[in-house]
């Protein structure tokens, strides 16, 4: 019997190419508005988790966050508002970079 020896590589960074095309301002809206209120749903449960453990936890980091992205959320409102008034097409291009934390 012949062993063959491999050698298992170990990933420690990986690259998703998320989002990468024309869209119109309506599908943008949709795409953009999705990927934000995932983000503020997972901030919300986080909180609610911490709030549980220890109802006196601020949790400002992530009531912080929450804001922020529902900030983003108005601008990106009013920029596909114009986009479609001015019937124009939107590019999106979304890269998402993971790494091991040391």
């Amino acid at each position: 019997m012949k062993m063959v020896q491999t050698l298992e590589t170990v990933k420690t960074e990986q690259e998703i190419n998320l989002i990468d095309n024309v869209f119109t301002a309506a599908e943008a809206a949709t795409i953009i508005n999705d990927v934000l209120n995932a983000k503020i749903n997972f901030h919300k449960i986080k909180r609610l988790s911490i709030k549980e453990g220890n109802e006196n936890d601020a949790c400002e980091y992530d009531n912080g966050r929450i804001q922020e992205l529902l900030n983003e959320q108005q601008i990106a409102k009013e920029f596909f508002s114009q986009a479609r008034i001015q019937g124009k097409k939107l590019k999106i291009k979304s890269k998402v970079y993971i790494g091991l934390e040391e």
